[in-house]
C-alpha cells in the first residue's frame, strides 16, 4: 500500500498507488480494492435469508441492506458510526450481516486511532525520567493511564510505547487505522515490530520502506503474518539492528501466569530461543523417563517376562491415558515441585517457607457443605479439590466477619509486626493493593498507609501489602493512601484523582 496521507474518502491501490473514491474498485491492471460486499460501487445484493421471515417488509430488507453496503464504503467517523447503531443486525440477511460486522470493525479502527493520540497526550511525546534515583521511566504517567484505563501497570506500559510508535513515527500507519484499512491488531503488530529499530535510530527511509511493505501486507494477511512480514523485512533492510534488536530482546523474559476457567491456568514463558529449547527438551526427557520408569514397573510385576523380549521399551510401556500434552504439563509441574521443595528451607519471604495456600471454610471441609474454595494467585476450586489439597496442608485458623467475609481487624503496638499479624495481612490482602496490580503479597512489601514516623501505628487497619514499585510510588511519587480497617483503601493521584480499592472477601478471587 503507497504511503503518504489517504484523502477522505479514497484507497489507494498496493500495485500503483493511485488512490480512488472508496467504493470504486480500479482495473485490473492497477489492482483491486474492495470490501465486502462492494461490487464497483454499486448496492450488494439482495438474496433470500432464511433467518428472516416470509412476511418481514422486503422493501424495508432493501433498505437496510443497500444502506449497510453505502456505510461500509463511507469513510469512519461520528455519523457513521450512529447509522450503523440504528441498525439491528438480526434483521439483515446473513450476507449483509458480515458487511455490517467489517463496518463496525471500521469504525472501532476509527476509535482506536483517537485512543492512540489520547494516551500520547496524558503520556507525553518522549518518555519521562524521574531525577530522584528512585523513579523510573514513565513511572507516573504510566499510573495514570493505568488507573484510568483500568489495566495492570505493563498493559498500560505497553499501551503507552505502542501509542507513542504510532503517533511519533508510524503516520501512514495511523493514517490506515483511522479510515478503517487496517485493524486495530494490525496497527499494534506494526509498531511493536517497528519499536526497536526505530529506538535505535534506524533511517526514517528505512522505516518508510518498512511500513509501507507492512501495510500493503496487512491488506490480505492476519496480524501474525504481517508481524512476520515486518521481522523479515526488516532483518534484510539493517541486518546489524535486526542483530542488536534480538540481543536487547533478551532483557524482555519473563514468566507470567493468566486465569483461565474451570481451574485452570495460563503460564507464558517468554524466552531466548535457545532457552526455550532447553526447557523443553528438559520436559522431553523428563517424560521419556518417566514412561520408562512405568514401564520397567510393569514388567517387574509381569506373568510373562518373554513379553517385551526384542521390543521397544517404550511401544512395551501401558497406556495410561494422558496424551503427549498431559504428559508434558504433568512434567513440567513435577520439575517445579521438586525445585520448591530443595529450596523450602532455605527460601522465606516474610518468615515462612513459600507455599501454596487453599481457603475453605469449616462445613465444607467437614463435607457438610459444597462451598467451593479459594486457591491464592487464582480464584474458586471446586470442593472436591480443595478438600484434597487440603488433606495434604498444614492449617492456620482466620476469623472472619459473617456479613463481610473480611478478615477481621486487631492491632500491635511495635513498629516490625508479628507474625501472626504479617500472616493475618497476607490472607487478607493476597495481592498488592494498588488499583489492578495482581503481583502477590506474599513477594511484596508490608507498607504502613501512613509512615511510623508520623505517628502511624503497626496494625492491620494501618499496614497493607504493596509490591515494591508500588510503594516506591507511594512513598516518593506522590500516590496517597489512606486504609480502612476492613483492608479496603483509597489511593489519590498526584492530580488528584480517586480511586476505591474495596475489601476483599476471603471466598473472593482478586
Amino acid at each position: 500500500m503507497a504511503l503518504g496521507t489517504p484523502k477522505s474518502g479514497t484507497v489507494i491501490s498496493s500495485k500503483s498507488g493511485r488512490a480512488f473514491p472508496i467504493g470504486v474498485v480500479a482495473s485490473e491492471d492497477e489492482g483491486t480494492f474492495s470490501r465486502g460486499g462492494d461490487r464497483a460501487g454499486e448496492a450488494s445484493s439482495i438474496s433470500r435469508d432464511p433467518d428472516i421471515p416470509e412476511n418481514s417488509s422486503s422493501t424495508s430488507s432493501v433498505t437496510v441492506t443497500t444502506q449497510v453496503g453505502s456505510l461500509l464504503r463511507q469513510t469512519p467517523g461520528i455519523s457513521v458510526l450512529t447509522e450503523l447503531l440504528e441498525i439491528d443486525p438480526y434483521t439483515l440477511p446473513r450476507s449483509e450481516r458480515i458487511d455490517y460486522l467489517a463496518a463496525l470493525e471500521r469504525q472501532s479502527s476509527w476509535l482506536q486511532a483517537a485512543m492512540q493520540r489520547a494516551i500520547v497526550a496524558v503520556a507525553g511525546d518522549e518518555p519521562s525520567r524521574a531525577d530522584e534515583i528512585w523513579g523510573g521511566v514513565d513511572e507516573a504517567e504510566r499510573e495514570d493511564v493505568a488507573t484510568a484505563l483500568r489495566l495492570s501497570g505493563s498493559t498500560a506500559q505497553s499501551r503507552i510505547d505502542i501509542a507513542r510508535t504510532l503517533v511519533n513515527h508510524l503516520p501512514n500507519t495511523c493514517s490506515a487505522l483511522s479510515t478503517g484499512e487496517i485493524s486495530p491488531a494490525h496497527a499494534t503488530v506494526i509498531a511493536r515490530e517497528t519499536a526497536s529499530a526505530i529506538r535505535d535510530g534506524l533511517a526514517p527511509l528505512a522505516i518508510h520502506l518498512i511500513e509501507e511493505k507492512a501495510l500493503s501486507h496487512a491488506e490480505f494477511h492476519t496480524p501474525s503474518q504481517v508481524a512476520n512480514k515486518v521481522r523479515s523485512t526488516l532483518a534484510k533492510f539493517a541486518p546489524e539492528d535486526f542483530e542488536n534488536a534480538v540481543t536487547t530482546a533478551r532483557d524482555t523474559r519473563r514468566v507470567s501466569c493468566y486465569r483461565e476457567s474451570d481451574g485452570m491456568s495460563t503460564i507464558v514463558a517468554i524466552l531466548p530461543a535457545e532457552d526455550a529449547q532447553l526447557v523443553m527438551a528438559a520436559i522431553e526427557s523428563f517424560v521419556l523417563l518417566d514412561s520408562r520408569e512405568g514401564a520397567d514397573r510393569d514388567l517387574s510385576s509381569s506373568d510373562n517376562p518373554d513379553w517385551t523380549r526384542n521390543s521397544d521399551l517404550d511401544s512395551a510401556a501401558p497406556r495410561d491415558g494422558r496424551s503427549m500434552d498431559m504428559k508434558r504439563a504433568d512434567a513440567l509441574t513435577a520439575i517445579a515441585s521438586w525445585a520448591l521443595a530443595r529450596n523450602a528451607d532455605d527460601v522465606r519471604p516474610h518468615r515462612r517457607p513459600i507455599t501454596i495456600n487453599v481457603t475453605i471454610d469449616l462445613p465444607t471441609l467437614m463435607g457438610l457443605s459444597e462451598n467451593p474454595g479459594q486457591l491464592a494467585g487464582y480464584g474458586a476450586i471446586p470442593a472436591s479439590l480443595a478438600r484434597s489439597l487440603a488433606a495434604e496442608g498444614k492449617w492456620r485458623r482466620f476469623i472472619t466477619d459473617p456479613t463481610t467475609g473480611a478478615l477481621l481487624d486487631f492491632g500491635r503496638e511495635s513498629y516490625e509486626p508479628p507474625q501472626a499479624l504479617v500472616d493475618f495481612l497476607l490472607a487478607r490482602d493476597r495481592t498488592c493493593r494498588f488499583p489492578g496490580c495482581r503481583a502477590p503479597a506474599r513477594l511484596g512489601d508490608l507498607d504502613h498507609a501512613q509512615s511510623w514516623e508520623s505517628g502511624g501505628e503497626t496494625s492491620a487497619q494501618n499496614l497493607g501489602a504493596l509490591c515494591r514499585r508500588h510503594h516506591r510510588l507511594k512513598t516518593h511519587g506522590g500516590w496517597q493512601l489512606k486504609s480502612e480497617s476492613d483492608g479496603s483503601c483509597l489511593w489519590t493521584s498526584p492530580h488528584g484523582k480517586e480511586y476505591i480499592v474495596p475489601a476483599r472477601d476471603i471466598q473472593e478471587a482478586v
